[in-house]
């Protein structure tokens, strides 16, 4: 078992990067070029230079991908069942079994759950720690997931109720017009990042939810947000990376 001992505490946080094979909008996603390095690798790296992470660990189907997350230093005591990486997928399912895996094969149960999503790599080493530390001191949160303002607000939004038809995607009780009102004057809202997601094995046991019930909000300046998804957001994220303080590679 390669597993290394938290620096700060004894607790034991398991980082699980999610990785499936057969991407559709970017062939190869997961291991795609981004900056010199896969795109795994900048979750690997973030994970293994925490402070507080015990084990880093990636749940792919792809013998590809385990390949390359060996490379840069991840476990990848398993390969995930097909049945379980495809696009109908959920979290839960992933997560479930490879907590099933490391208590059956191991005896392994980790008090955290740290999930670093390679489709969200801009992120560095002091947010992960710092929202592990949130989870650590504050016992009575079943999860914490890292959020951020949108670039637009979803009171602006609308849904097609038929072909010729919309209607707006949220109402407010003091506003019939949301849509038509300033920005500033209707409720501040976030998005969630996909970077930092943090949960207790109890959350998914007792909630089967990724989240539960009381979810800490960890707030993240808006230009760490990034979802990979199309060449064009990979673009994105090449550019902002040389900007920012966070996880790199060839520096």
């Amino acid at each position: 078992m390669n597993q290394k001992q938290s620096m700060v505490s004894n607790i034991e946080v398991l980082a699980i990067i999610p990785a499936r094979g057969g991407s559709k909008g970017i062939k190869d996603k997961n291991i795609i070029n981004l900056n010199g390095s896969s795109l795994i690798s900048y979750s690997i790296k973030a994970a293994l230079n925490s402070k507080l992470v015990s084990r880093v660990i990636c749940s792919t189907n792809s013998g590809i991908i385990a390949k390359e997350a060996l490379k840069h230093g991840a476990e990848v005591p398993f390969l995930r069942p097909n049945k379980l990486a495809q696009d109908s997928s959920t979290d839960i399912e992933c997560f479930n079994h490879a907590l099933e895996w490391l208590a059956n094969e191991e005896s392994y149960k980790p008090l955290l759950i740290l999930q670093l999503r390679p489709t969200s790599p801009i992120r560095n080493v002091e947010m992960i720690d710092t929202a592990i530390q949130i989870m650590i001191e504050n016992e009575s949160y079943d999860s914490l997931r890292a959020i951020t303002e949108p670039d637009h607000t979803p009171y602006k939004m609308w849904k097609l109720v038929s072909e010729d038809k919309m209607e707006p995607l949220l109402k407010l009780a003091n506003n019939k017009e949301p849509f038509n009102t300033n920005r500033q004057k209707l409720p501040e809202v976030y998005a969630q990042t996909g970077s930092i997601d943090i949960t207790r094995p109890e959350t998914l046991k007792k909630f089967k939810s990724m989240t539960g019930e009381k979810i800490y909000p960890f707030i993240i300046d808006q230009r760490y947000f990034v979802d990979i998804d199309n060449m064009e957001s990979l673009e994105i994220a090449s550019i902002r990376m040389k900007q920012l303080d966070c996880i790199k590679f060839n520096e």
